[in-house]
């Protein structure tokens, strides 16, 4: 096995789940692996080309309205397809479900970040061929999107001819009985202009209601000796480029596409033009080296090294190369649940971003990670207006799933009430300033969030009789409980920012005292409020039972019954699509990691004693029908000590979508799944937190490894980290040196090998 690859050799099975595997993207334009010249109509096949941040928006319908329900989704819309390629040989079309195929074979490489495709078929006459198609969608030039098609007559020589399609006419999938899924409007987008010029072809088309506009535009080369002829329809453009194959010899054509959209370039249509016209100065080659540079420098810092597992060294490889695909690269995008290899969850953003997927980018790339949180800042007025929508006199509340800065979910009781998605951010932004210690984003941006989100969880909490602060009715992580007081993880993080907001206030106010006056004036803070945040953060109420020496989930947690396991068949499971929610809220069962994950953040805020107590209960109780769980569980096993157990879980999380375990990849992969399979080995098996701006591990191989190996940006530091069976190496590469603590053993650490039994 080639870790750095993903190889298939078999099209007739799963074909819509290996759409998703073999997806390309850039973090801005996404691909998903369909075949460029189609398949029989039987198979199902989910064909799209997405662009980050592009949706449509569309009213939500009621049955029953009340004040405060979102008004409006936002769904990620299937744009301008420029896939399509059909190849004629002596009139005979190429198709894997016509003649035979004599080989088949394709891969996903991550180092060269291009996607290969080879196939010898034998046409129904007996005419054979070898065609080879490659596909990249560029890092470096984010609005293209190449194939070429290499195509050799093995024993014949006759005609080819090559119909390339740029279409318009397309469609996004509508399921409706499975909320993973989400649905949108079948036909959201309209073409409104279809145009030629010099052998280029662009097609133009709009939405209805974001008022949003693409334009792609596609051009190609091929031998001198073909001709080429364009026809013009309503929705599309066909290029026909004719000539003669001659046995033995190797023809290449390649398809150049570019994509422009409203939100990013001011004038889409001759913006799309000119990019066009200089990308088809350059050849796939070109291209093709300057992708394999960018993946050099992203794998330089983000590789992990697994020796002893190969199905494990795949695994990270694989999901850390579909986060970076995944990752928006500007202010007006994020990540989300499924990336851009699908429509799942209708391309929203949720909470995963900053949890899951943010750890990943902040230690091995922190100038992405800064994208994320940038977008966060785009939409804080999004979040303001959300508040007042609710209620809230004061501060922001961020929207539990979007697209453009709306709140997007209708079924609140596990959308707008998890109010976590505050904290969750607000975590994020506390988190990225002691790793980096990067005051200026802090002082631009970082703070008026902070404030902003402090005042609106100061708002909806209150301080009870006994002096303590209590925050009622909202949803946790675990969407299985809803609507309760007192949710132990969202607490612990509102502590969080309750307890460091004043310092970090006060950090910047040393350094940066004008722009903290103009976000104080601008959002009217009296920094009387930061008071009232310290003594609601020490007055934090988290609910812990002496007696039993556990922190129930919330205040009535304890009180319900437990659901009944043994009975339940698995064909039942995941249980959100067979049973109604309000039987789901009236048991104990978790769909995934909520007391846990608020343990495994700010594990400081309880003993270890009672964390485990917490642990040995939870586990038994959770379905982790949510693929965000396991990862959690494997973490937290390490931390108390049940490595066994550790691993197995890991093992769900990292190969869940190259083994499709949760049976709904074919609708998109599963980003946060993957940030947590790196969360997993960085947290997990090398127990590596930052605790009071000081970093830490606790180190514990897995026994089936011989060795671990990954690199850490810190404080502007690049630290790399061997773990063999009993010891772990730690190396300044780059920057001055530090102190880490190991096993609660402070080491100084320089470009000196550090070696800690």
């Amino acid at each position: 096995m080639n870790s750095w690859i993903l190889k298939d050799n078999n099209y007739k099975e799963s074909y819509q789940l290996k759409e998703t595997l073999f997806s390309i993207a850039n973090g801005y334009l996404g691909v998903r692996g369909s075949f460029e010249e189609g398949l029989n109509k039987e198979i199902p096949s989910v064909r799209g080309t997405y662009i980050n941040g592009f949706y449509e928006k569309e009213e939500i319908i009621y049955g029953e309205k009340l004040h405060g329900f979102p008004d409006n989704s936002e769904s990620i819309l299937n744009v301008i397809d420029t896939q399509g390629i059909k190849i004629k040989i002596n009139d005979e079309e190429f198709s894997l479900d016509k003649g035979k195929v004599l080989s088949f074979e394709r891969e996903l490489n991550f180092k060269k970040g291009i996607a290969t495709r080879t196939v010898h078929w034998r046409s129904p006459k007996g005419n054979e061929i070898n065609i080879e198609f490659k596909r990249l969608i560029s890092f470096v030039q984010k609005e293209l999107f190449l194939i070429q098609i290499e195509v050799e007559a093995l024993n014949f020589d006759g005609d080819i001819e090559i119909i390339s399609i740029i279409d318009g006419d397309v469609s996004n999938i509508v399921v409706e009985d499975d909320p993973r899924v989400g649905s949108a409007n079948a036909k959201a987008l309209k073409v409104i202009n279809v145009k030629q010029e010099n052998n280029c072809s662009f097609v133009e088309a709009n939405t209805k209601n974001s008022n949003l506009t693409v334009v792609s535009g596609i051009s190609h080369k091929y031998p001198k000796k073909f001709q080429e002829t364009i026809l013009i329809e309503q929705k599309n453009i066909n290029h026909f480029i004719k000539g003669n194959l001659l046995k033995g010899e190797k023809n290449i054509f390649t398809k150049y596409a570019v994509y422009t959209d409203t939100i990013r370039y001011k004038n889409e249509m001759s913006n799309n033009i000119e990019i066009l016209n200089s990308v088809l100065t350059y050849d796939f080659n070109h291209f093709a080296s300057l992708q394999e540079d960018y993946l050099n420098n992203f794998w330089k810092y983000s590789n992990i090294e697994i020796n002893g597992d190969e199905k494990m060294q795949q695994a990270i490889r694989f999901n850390m190369f579909h986060l970076l695909q995944s990752a928006g690269k500007d202010q007006w995008s994020n990540i989300s649940a499924k990336g851009l290899s699908g429509e799942g969850y209708e391309g929203h953003y949720f909470w995963d971003t900053e949890i899951y997927i943010f750890p990943f980018f902040l230690f091995t790339n922190p100038n992405l990670a800064k994208n994320f949180l940038t977008y966060r800042y785009t939409i804080l007025d999004s979040a303001r207006k959300r508040a007042k929508q609710m209620g809230h006199t004061i501060g922001a509340l961020y929207p539990w799933r979007t697209i453009a800065g709306e709140e997007c979910s209708p079924f609140f009781p596990a959308g707008t009430a998890q109010y976590h998605i505050n904290v969750d951010i607000a975590y994020s932004i506390i988190q990225y300033f002691e790793v980096t210690e990067d005051i200026s984003f802090m002082a631009e941006k970082g703070i008026e969030m902070l404030a902003e989100i402090a005042r609106l969880m100061y708002h909806i909490g209150h301080f009870r009789s006994d002096g303590k602060f209590c925050i009622d009715a909202v949803t946790g992580p675990d969407e299985y409980t809803c609507i309760v007081n007192n949710n132990y993880y969202t607490n612990v993080l509102t502590k969080n920012l309750f307890d460091k907001i004043g310092v970090l206030w006060n950090k910047i106010k040393a350094t940066h005292k004008d722009k903290l006056e103009r976000i104080s004036a601008k959002i009217k803070f009296n920094e009387v409020e930061l008071i009232n945040f310290e003594k609601a953060g020490k007055e934090m109420y988290l609910p812990f039972d002496k007696e039993r020496k556990l922190h129930p989930q919330d205040d009535s947690f304890f009180n319900k019954k437990v659901w009944d396991f043994e009975n339940t068949p698995k064909e039942k499971y995941p249980l959100l699509l067979n049973y109604h929610p309000l039987t789901l809220y009236r048991h104990q069962v978790c769909k995934q990691a909520d007391t846990i994950l608020g343990h495994f953040l700010l594990e400081g805020e309880t003993e270890l004693e009672f964390i485990e107590n917490d642990y040995n209960y939870y586990e038994k109780i959770t379905t982790h029908d949510s693929s965000l769980s396991t990862c959690i569980f494997s973490i937290m096993a390490n931390r108390t000590g049940k490595h066994e157990k550790a691993y197995d879980y890991f093992m769900n999380t990292s190969r869940l979508d190259i083994d499709n375990l949760h049976h709904n990849t074919e609708n998109g992969i599963h980003t946060a799944c993957m940030g947590g399979s790196w969360m997993s080995i960085v947290f997990g098996f090398a127990g590596m937190r930052v605790i009071n701006g000081e970093l830490s591990f606790r180190p514990n191989l897995p026994k089936k490894w011989e060795s671990l190996n990954f690199k850490i940006n810190f404080k502007n530091r690049v630290l790399n980290c061997y773990l063999e069976a009993d010891t772990i190496e730690i190396k300044l590469i780059e920057g001055q040196s530090l102190k880490v603590n190991v096993n609660d053993n402070l080491i100084a650490v320089d470009e000196t090998k550090t070696i800690i039994k």
